[in-house]
């Protein structure tokens, strides 16, 4: 490591330190000062791999991911309960201090969705979608105005906290659903669903994501995509990175590294419709990896030009 990575896994491990030393994660004072210090530290783009450090940084950054989640879910638990007390949940939901982060990421996502993608979807799977269903809500609020959406969680209070804050919305209240099953137990219904969505804390490690994604492209419809989360340079501090090339049984279409305050990156790839074999059809399937070293770079600074710099990052690919 240069210098420079020196001090930032330096910055990294001090934070840790006080974040493991803290009796809950619940939303506090504290607790909100130490993961703020750790984004601001974390999001300014950087080329180090944190996936190549040595093996006690990896450590710290596999337990600093988990507390990471465990302390996301419980700050939405925090919004999802105050936003359920209203009469009308959604009319509120901007007290959610990360809403704009969301709108800006659901916005990415639904325009790399229809680069590649021709039609609207009508049935879309949203895997872990936890307490606080933001990116549902708004990708069916403002630009998947037909499609349904079919919500999947572990957690029976959190889909039950989520469930509540569209009850009352018309629309969306028949267009959402929530299943309380691990991913891993559904199999049929996964071929369903033209997109698939798949949380970044879905899979908190290397082994268990590809588990995951395993699992998808064994049931997923042929043709259909998935929109997966990862990270990029020290974001991968907060959320699992993804190789693209971990994907088999998809084809990677795009990788989008975003630079602003929206940690995560976007991947899109589609199952594909028959498995690739080599001639040695005991090896099973393959991924091309043509596609493997392509990464778009994405940097959304100039939001008013998001659709026109997708637009001219196609052309030239």
């Amino acid at each position: 490591m240069g210098c420079q990575d020196d001090l930032l896994v330096k910055k990294v491990y001090e934070i840790y330190d006080n974040i493991s030393r803290l009796e809950t994660l619940k939303p506090s004072k504290d607790v909100n000062m130490l993961f703020t210090q750790l984004v601001l530290i974390c999001m300014p783009p950087n080329p180090i791999d944190v996936t190549k450090l040595c093996k006690r940084v990896q450590d710290m950054r596999s337990k600093l991911i988990r507390l990471c989640g465990e302390a996301e879910g419980l700050l939405e638990s925090h919004f999802s309960t105050l936003l359920g007390s209203f009469d009308n949940p959604l009319d509120h939901i901007n007290i959610f201090p990360y809403y704009s982060n969301y709108l800006k990421l659901s916005l990415l996502e639904f325009t790399i969705l229809g680069k590649h993608c021709s039609h609207v979807p009508s049935r879309v799977a949203f895997i872990g979608s936890g307490p606080l269903p933001l990116t549902s809500i708004v990708l069916a609020s403002l630009h998947l105005r037909t499609t349904s959406f079919h919500n999947y969680d572990i957690d029976e209070s959190a889909n039950s906290l989520a469930l509540n804050l569209v009850s009352a919305d018309p629309d969306l209240s028949n267009r959402m659903f929530f299943h309380t099953i691990d991913i891993m137990d559904v199999s049929k219904e996964l071929k369903d669903y033209d997109v698939v969505f798949l949380a970044a804390l879905v899979g908190m490690d290397k082994e268990e994501k590809t588990r995951v994604v395993n699992h998808l492209a064994k049931y997923m419809a042929p043709g259909a995509y998935l929109m997966l989360r990862s990270a990029h340079g020290a974001r991968g501090f907060l959320y699992p990175i993804i190789d693209p090339c971990d994907l088999r049984g998809f084809e990677v279409l795009s990788v989008f590294h975003p630079t602003d305050e929206v940690i995560n990156s976007v991947v899109i790839a589609r199952k594909y419709p028959m498995p690739i074999h080599t001639q040695d059809h005991g090896l099973g399937p393959i991924i091309l990896p043509s596609k493997c070293s392509e990464v778009q770079v994405f940097n959304p600074l100039n939001h008013g030009n998001m659709i026109e710099d997708l637009a001219m990052e196609e052309q030239l690919t």
